[in-house]
């Protein structure tokens, strides 16, 4: 189960509940809704104090070593849509270093739901870089931790001005995502003169936050989100991703890997409605 299950979604059931009255309690007092929802103090003032509040649960107090140089997080300063703020995350290896990437996990301070997703990498993947797009609710540091097969955590941080990311409506027509729902799609990009190949996995699924409302009954929509996601190469893992509400709709993830070999690549992704999507691709061997 991720840390997104184990910790937040119960919390989160019940911020929405919280959150559905307080909203309707304020309109009556006289407060317009459109309010409820306001920028914090000292937006522009970066602060600590909710990292060093929430990362010894995260991490399970594990020191955080400085991460730069080795460790990228590419992100925008200013997101254009924050409900869709394109996130880069790799490990610059030197040739002689002879260290694996274990694991990424991607954290947003001032989310809801700080842990964006936590991205096991396959043993034999050979995977260095992922990509992906996120929701951002406000102001915040987005941190990305990288566990090496030394056993060590190193850290980078940067930070993201964007507002209403989580609570942002949905951008997709509902009743077309009902009957698309847990499509999938893949591609596959050949090597550049001395890089590895890349993939990008894409699939159709609302990602309901839990904090968006539906604009026709002005009732809160419950969470619904993929918690699990899995890529093999033929039998081997690529990569695992535990997520959480951050997670922009329809899911799109982009990662570089080493080939096995195998003439395929599958995928299954599980939902928090417990939804079980499945898909493979074959791929000729020049394609690899």
């Amino acid at each position: 189960m991720s840390i997104f299950s184990r910790m937040v979604v119960p919390a989160l059931i019940a911020a929405f509940s919280f959150v559905a009255l307080h909203i309707a309690t304020m309109h009556f007092a006289g407060v317009p809704a459109a309010f409820a929802q306001s920028a914090p103090a000292g937006v522009d003032q970066p602060s600590e104090e909710t990292w060093n509040s929430i990362k010894g649960d995260i991490f399970k107090d594990r020191p955080i070593l400085d991460g730069a140089g080795l460790v990228v997080l590419d992100a925008p300063r200013r997101a254009e849509d924050s409900a869709l703020v394109p996130i880069g995350m790799r490990v610059n290896f030197a040739a002689d270093d002879q260290r694996t990437l274990q694991s990424l996990t991607l954290v947003i301070d001032e989310n809801p739901a700080p842990v964006a997703g936590t991205f096991t990498i396959g043993p034999r993947s050979g995977v260095t870089s992922i990509s992906t797009r996120v929701r951002v609710n406000s102001y915040s540091y987005v941190r990305l931790v990288a566990e090496l097969s030394d056993g060590k955590l190193y850290g980078v941080k940067t930070f993201v001005k964007a507002s209403g990311g989580c609570s942002a409506p949905a951008a997709s027509n509902a009743d077309a995502s009902k009957s698309a729902l847990g499509q999938m799609k893949f591609r596959s990009f050949h090597a550049d003169a001395g890089g590895q190949p890349e993939a990008q996995f894409m699939m159709r699924h609302p990602q309901n936050s839990g904090l968006q409302m539906d604009q026709l009954t002005r009732l809160y929509i419950p969470p619904f989100f993929i918690e699990n996601l899995k890529i093999w190469q033929g039998d081997d893992l690529v990569m695992a991703m535990d997520g959480g509400i951050a997670i922009s709709d329809d899911p799109n993830v982009r990662f570089n890997y080493k080939s096995n070999g195998a003439a395929n690549f599958r995928a299954e992704a599980l939902d928090t409605d417990k939804h079980l999507f499945k898909d493979e691709w074959m791929f000729e061997k020049s394609m690899l």
